[in-house]
């Protein structure tokens, strides 16, 4: 949570929400986001509500796989998710876990490890 949401901040985002299930990482991802001079909230999952322009999960493809319905769920109509800690080989397992909100591709990939993204639609 606290790299992902503070490079974020850094490269201008604004009103973003940081989520842990670790109190520790709420705990060190405020204190980091201080010591970077950027704003954000961080919490536990109960933090988010409402929904988001751009929604990033930088875990592994199992939890990203259990938490679909609850990230696509954040998302605006049009939005875009961002799915980071996900090897090559799990990408067709996670494409079938949100294709019932959105269809996700593989946009970055390097040493086996591949970024993830994809848009709400505008209807949603």
């Amino acid at each position: 949570m606290s790299t992902a949401s503070i490079g974020a901040a850094l490269h201008g985002a604004t009103d973003i929400d940081a989520v842990d299930i670790d109190p520790a990482a709420v705990q060190s991802t405020a204190a980091n986001a201080q010591a970077n001079g950027v704003r954000l909230r961080s919490g536990l999952p109960d933090q988010a509500q409402g929904n988001y322009s751009v929604v990033l999960a930088n875990i592994l493809a199992t939890p990203l796989q259990l938490l679909a319905p609850l990230l696509c769920a954040h998302l605006r109509p049009g939005a875009q998710l961002v799915l980071a800690g996900i090897l090559e080989r799990q990408a067709d397992l996670l494409k079938a876990a949100y294709a019932p909100w959105l269809e996700l591709q593989v946009s970055d990939a390097q040493e086996g490890w591949i970024l993830m993204t994809g848009q709400r639609s505008t209807s949603a």
